[in-house]
């Protein structure tokens, strides 16, 4: 994701938009600090706007240096729980395109989509297919490297930001790594890069061609690790941990609304995408929830737990519209809904053999 706490924050309040935005400090409570230069603020940037940027903040870098760099910036604290939520939204997006995942931070994954695609301009407009429905659903960019290994993709990924699409095809693996400087690599860090320059390497081609004997005697076994990436080479796979909790679908409309007919019938659509998606996986659920986003971006939930698991489309379809029954009788102030979503989870599979709930 781009810049992902501070524009999780930009998205949630648009007044922010443009501005220099600093997310990491100070502490609530701690807000009167920044307005006195002289003061020391605790605390290092998280993550901070491309505004923030153009000022020479960046993150881990001490609050107190970013606001005399730019004390015009709209300083904030963390709010983990908020990045966690959208976090868990986007994974469920990334989820519905990928034959693997392996989420390796709240705001990164790889996805393995072998089967999805069949040549790189196919996966190149797979991807733009992924950004698209993130910046619809989620109000938020993200940057994308497509390459034949992981370490290459990740790479990749930051190579053009925000918003970026870097493919880098199996051939060209090579000229793609070669100019870079090691510190690309990921991994490689200030103590690794100062002792690679101590040897004269520091383009990721130099450290392909170095006798690897050499990087051995002084890194130890990641010295061939390095000198396999350096070359092209990664043969780990996308390692998926993961047991489904949830399962849900959204909808943006077109042009905002809160006809409660549109409404009504856009849930009914969506309960039965979701049964129709459990139904195939074998499970059956017991929690309904629904997602409605504003017009002005602001999301609200609500939820409800039945007395037992339940496989049934109508039961689904009803506790929907039931929950659904706030928003579309005018409780939402007023305002216009831009998407709607419908989750089930609390899952569990049936045993067919006894006919019991596992």
């Amino acid at each position: 994701m781009d810049s992902f706490f501070s524009a999780v924050e930009v998205r949630e309040n648009p007044e922010l938009r443009g501005l220099p935005v600093v997310v990491g400090g100070p502490k609530a409570g701690e807000e009167k600090a920044v307005e006195e230069p002289d003061k020391r603020i605790r605390g290092v940037v998280s993550t901070c706007s491309y505004e923030a940027r153009e000022y020479g903040v960046h993150s881990a870098m001490p609050i107190s240096q970013a606001y005399k760099l730019c004390p015009d910036a709209k300083f904030l604290p963390v709010n983990m729980p908020l990045y966690k939520r959208v976090s868990r939204e986007l994974m469920a997006i990334l989820r519905e395109y990928a034959d693997k995942i392996e989420q390796v931070s709240i705001d990164e994954a790889f996805l393995d989509v072998s089967t999805k695609v069949h040549d790189w301009n196919s996966a190149r407009e797979y991807a733009r297919m992924i950004k698209r429905e993130i910046l619809e659903k989620e109000g938020l960019t993200c940057s994308v490297g497509i390459a034949p290994n992981k370490t290459i993709a990740k790479i990749s990924s930051d190579f053009v930001k925000p918003a970026g699409l870097t493919v880098v095809e199996g051939v060209k693996a090579r000229a793609f790594l070669t100019p870079l400087p090691v510190k690309k690599i990921p991994g490689v860090g200030p103590k690794t890069e100062e002792t690679l320059k101590k040897m004269g390497i520091e383009q990721v081609g130099q450290l392909a061609s170095c006798d690897v004997q050499k990087l051995v005697a002084k890194l130890g076994k990641y010295g061939t690790r390095l000198h396999l990436i350096a070359n092209g080479i990664d043969e780990s796979e996308v390692e998926e941990e993961w047991e489904r909790k949830s399962l849900s679908r959204e909808r943006t409309f077109a042009e905002d609304t809160r006809d409660a007919l549109v409404l009504n019938d856009c849930v009914d659509e969506l309960a039965e995408d979701v049964y129709n998606a459990i139904k195939r996986e074998g499970f059956v659920f017991k929690t309904v929830a629904i997602k409605v986003k504003f017009e002005d971006f602001v999301i609200c939930t609500r939820a409800k737990t039945l007395k037992s698991f339940q496989s049934e489309l109508s039961t689904l379809r009803k506790a929907a519209r039931e929950l659904m029954a706030e928003f579309s009788a005018g409780n939402g102030k007023g305002k216009k809904i831009r998407l709607v979503g419908v989750r089930v989870s609390n899952l569990g599979v049936v045993d067919e053999k006894q006919r019991r709930i596992i």
